[in-house]
């Protein structure tokens, strides 16, 4: 379309699509026939397992590892978390009578919203969201503990259009920390 808005001399925009992290992925996505779908799930679960310092546990249909008391669940590489899977995750933890829970993803799918996340605490599981980082396949980055899982973030925007220009209010935000991050942020503040 901007190709030919150009053409016919007509204002166009240039634009770029970037996947962050794709590539990384694109290892345990390729070739999962003959049986080597289960080989590489597993080998991606312990991958994001050892990342993020949890132990692997078995028995659950939702639930992989867990940290410091918190069950993990680590989201699919392929496609993003949804509010279903964090249903399903809920039912799990509610059933075994946990209430706490990190759910690990690439990505995380439009519209989960705090209000969902705080439903789901009113209903006896804290669910905590934390983005998946490309440094995971840096087995190096790994090792010396510098891969950092970040909280997902929410914020609310009021945008105000006056002629040509725009003004973005930012009008609420969330993020969430775990005592992982306030015991992690208080030895950082010794030094």
């Amino acid at each position: 379309m901007q190709r030919e808005l150009q053409k016919n001399g007509k204002d166009f925009r240039a634009f770029e699509i970037l996947n962050l992290g794709k590539y990384e992925r694109q290892f345990f996505m390729d070739d999962l026939t003959n049986g080597k779908r289960k080989a590489k799930e597993d080998l991606y679960v312990e991958l994001i397992l050892e990342a993020y310092k949890a132990k692997r546990i078995d028995g659950h249909s939702a639930l992989h590892g867990q940290k410091s008391g918190r069950f993990v669940h680590i989201g699919p590489l392929d496609v993003p978390v949804t509010q279903s899977r964090l249903v399903d995750i809920f039912e799990e933890c509610r059933k075994n009578l946990y209430t706490q829970v990190d759910v690990l993803g690439f990505e995380f799918e439009m519209g989960l919203t705090p209000q969902f996340i705080q439903e789901l605490k009113e209903k006896g599981v804290s669910i905590t969201l934390k983005y998946i980082p490309k440094d995971v396949f840096d087995k190096r980055a790994v090792e010396k503990g510098q891969v950092k899982f970040f909280d997902v973030a929410y914020l609310n925007t009021k945008e105000k259009i006056n002629g040509k220009s725009i003004t973005i209010e930012l009008t609420d935000f969330v993020t969430h920390y775990t005592q992982d991050d306030i015991e992690e942020l208080q030895q950082s503040m010794r030094a």
